[in-house]
C-alpha cells in the first residue's frame, strides 16, 4: 500500500509538472502576435519623437581592440521624422576613422529618407521564434530575421523584443547585401534604449574585414542629449520600456 501511494504521488507530481510546463509554454505569444504587437509599439514610439541634439562618440579599432586607431566626435541634430544634420566636432588618429563615420552617417540619412524600406516588419522580413531570454534585466522574445530581399538597409540575424513593451532592444546580424566591394564579413550589433521618453538606437558595434587593411571594428555610443533645454548624459539613459 505504501509503495502504491508513493508511486501515485510521483505520478501526480509528474502530471502537475507537465501541466505547469504546458501553461508556461502557452504563455508565449505566437510569432505572428509578437510581430503584430511590435508594429503597434513601433508606431506608438514614433509619436514620442521630438527634435533633439546628440553628441556621439565613434572609436575605430584594428585587430588589437585595446588600442584605438581613430576617435571621432560628432554633433548630430535630429528633426523628426526624417531630417538629420551632423557636424564633425573632433578627430583623433587615422583619417580612415572620419571617412568611415561620414559613410555611416550618410547611410543613416538614406535610411531616414526611406524608413519603410528598413522597418522591422513583414514587408521586409520573415520572422521565426527562437527562444525567451533576459537582456539587461528585461525579459525578451528572441526572433530570427530573414530579409525578403538583398538590401543594405536590412539585416539577416536576430532581434530581442521586450516581452512587455514589444519594443526592439537589440538587433544582431549581417547586412542582407554588402554596402561595398571594399568590405566583407560585416557583423553589426545595434542597441536601443529609452531617452527622455523616446526609443532610440544608442549604441553600435560593427566589425568588418576591409580589403587590403584587414579586420576593423567601429564602436559608437551616444554621450549627451539636448532636448528643449533638457540634457541627459549617456550614462543616464534608461534601459526600460518607453512610457506611454
Amino acid at each position: 500500500m505504501i509503495l502504491r501511494l508513493t508511486l501515485s504521488g510521483l505520478l501526480l507530481a509528474h502530471l502537475v509538472a507537465i501541466h505547469v510546463w504546458a501553461q508556461a509554454a502557452s504563455s508565449v505569444p505566437s510569432t505572428e502576435s509578437i510581430v503584430a504587437r511590435m508594429g503597434v509599439a513601433d508606431a506608438l514610439s514614433r509619436t514620442h519623437l521630438q527634435p533633439f541634439a546628440v553628441v556621439r562618440n565613434y572609436k575605430l579599432f584594428g585587430k588589437e581592440k585595446q588600442k584605438t586607431k581613430s576617435e571621432v566626435i560628432v554633433d548630430i541634430i535630429y528633426d523628426p521624422p526624417d531630417v538629420q544634420h551632423y557636424t564633425i566636432q573632433k578627430v583623433n588618429g587615422l583619417y580612415l576613422g572620419e571617412v568611415i563615420v561620414r559613410k555611416m552617417l550618410e547611410s543613416e540619412n538614406d535610411i531616414l529618407a526611406h524608413q519603410s524600406a528598413a522597418d522591422i516588419s513583414t514587408a521586409n522580413y520573415i520572422f521565426s521564434f527562437l527562444r525567451e531570454d533576459i537582456l539587461e534585466g528585461r525579459p525578451c522574445y528572441v526572433l530570427k530575421l530573414f530579409p525578403l530581399r538583398k538590401d543594405t538597409k536590412l539585416l539577416r540575424g536576430t532581434i530581442w523584443v521586450d516581452a512587455t513593451s514589444y519594443l526592439v532592444h537589440r538587433m544582431d546580424g549581417e547586412p542582407a547585401k554588402a554596402p561595398s566591394w571594399w568590405v566583407h564579413d560585416i557583423h553589426i550589433v545595434l542597441d536601443f534604449r529609452d531617452v527622455n521618453g523616446m526609443w532610440l538606437q544608442t549604441d553600435l558595434v560593427s566589425t568588418a574585414n576591409v580589403r587590403l587593411l584587414g579586420q576593423h571594428t567601429m564602436v559608437s555610443r551616444d554621450m549627451e542629449y539636448k532636448m528643449g533645454g533638457i540634457e541627459a548624459s549617456g550614462a543616464a539613459i534608461s534601459a526600460g520600456p518607453l512610457a506611454n
